[in-house]
């Protein structure tokens, strides 16, 4: 018997453990809005000292391209100029959305962003990136805490 809850414990709480590790905020994140534009959240926190600063670019290859940034003497490259806007999110950091490359999006891309000097990137494959849904975005950020909760009730009601 007692082997037997001993297995159940390391079960639950083993899962508990992955899906926890797996809840690590993401820092940029890349999608497609269902109008096809890209949209890419940068969730850095800015340092406190620093007048908040954005850059938004993309590299593929050895080449990194500037798609948006509000940085003095830095300036986006010309196919992008009135393609893309940049909001800010709450509590920190900042969202771009870019119109009009969904098509043409290199295939391997890594998508970078800078927030006042800090640093976040990620690379997504053209065909792999995600739609940019309410519930998508709901099942990313809360799905696992949600598992973790009914794992645990399961676990101390059984």
């Amino acid at each position: 018997m007692h082997f037997s809850i001993m297995l159940k414990s390391l079960f639950v709480y083993g899962v508990l453990g992955v899906l926890l590790i797996s809840v690590k905020s993401e820092l940029i994140t890349v999608c497609v809005e269902d109008d096809d534009d890209l949209r890419v959240d940068c969730k850095l926190e800015p340092t406190s000292n620093k007048i908040n600063s954005y850059e938004f670019s993309w590299s593929s290859g050895n080449k990194q391209t500037l798609i948006n940034t509000n940085v003095s003497g830095s300036a986006a490259e010309a196919k992008f100029k009135g393609k893309s806007d940049v909001e800010e999110l709450d509590p920190h950091g900042y969202r771009m959305t870019l119109r009009g490359f969904r098509d043409s999006l290199p295939h391997n891309t890594t998508y970078l962003c800078k927030i006042s000097g800090a640093n976040a990137n990620i690379t997504v494959e053209r065909d792999q990136l995600a739609r940019c849904s309410a519930v998508s975005v709901f099942l990313k950020s809360s799905c696992s805490w949600l598992v973790c909760l009914l794992l645990f009730f399961y676990h101390t009601h059984s």
